[in-house]
């Protein structure tokens, strides 16, 4: 019976021994293995954020460079601009559109300049313009203005046909292939640094 006591004992014992053991893995231990998995995921996502950095700094200088020699194209190319103020860019664009105009046999009637827009420190230059000529005169007009430096932009065009003129003789309406066109041009420069 002594003997039955003193194994019953050491079974308990033995019990007790790995429920503690079990109860401290489960505090203590275990927890602290979470916590260094959870580290080192940690480190090894900023040692990859790290290494991505490293990558950007490194390209820091051709990004640099490649922005200068944008730079360089853009004022080499005169798409904008290079008058001192806006009034004069504004003059320079009704001046490039009536030289269009008369050059491809059109009539200027108006040139308006428009209030100018500032925005990412560009101007926007804006003016309306009528005219009259036939479908070959504004063909030639647009051209002119597309292929213009500095750049510039037509919006708001309106084409209207011209009435004809009432023939003395038959007393009708003669047809006119003349146009009364009426269109927005914007040209662009970058506003001084004061």
């Amino acid at each position: 019976m002594v003997l039955k006591n003193n194994q019953n004992e050491r079974w308990m014992a033995v019990g007790l021994l790995l429920a503690v053991m079990s109860f401290i893995s489960f505090v203590i231990i275990l927890p602290l293995i979470n916590q260094g998995l959870a580290l080192h995921d940690e480190k090894n996502t900023l040692g990859f954020r790290f290494e991505q950095y490293e990558r950007i700094l490194a390209r820091k200088q051709s990004v640099i460079d490649e922005m200068d020699a944008l730079k360089a194209q853009y004022i080499d190319e005169n798409y904008l601009s290079t008058q001192n103020t806006s009034a004069l860019a504004s003059a320079e664009l009704q001046e490039m559109i009536k030289q269009a105009i008369v050059e491809a046999g059109g009539q200027l009637s108006s040139t308006q300049g428009l209030p100018v827009v500032t925005k990412n420190n560009f101007d926007r230059i804006p003016i309306n313009v009528r005219m009259t000529g036939n479908s070959e005169v504004l063909r030639a007009v647009l051209h002119k203005i597309e292929t213009a430096t500095p750049l510039v932009v037509v919006e708001q065009i309106d084409i209207r046909p011209m009435r004809g003129v009432r023939n003395k003789v038959t007393h009708q309406i003669d047809q006119s292939n003349e146009l009364s066109v009426n269109f927005q041009a914007t040209s662009f420069m970058k506003k001084p640094i004061k």
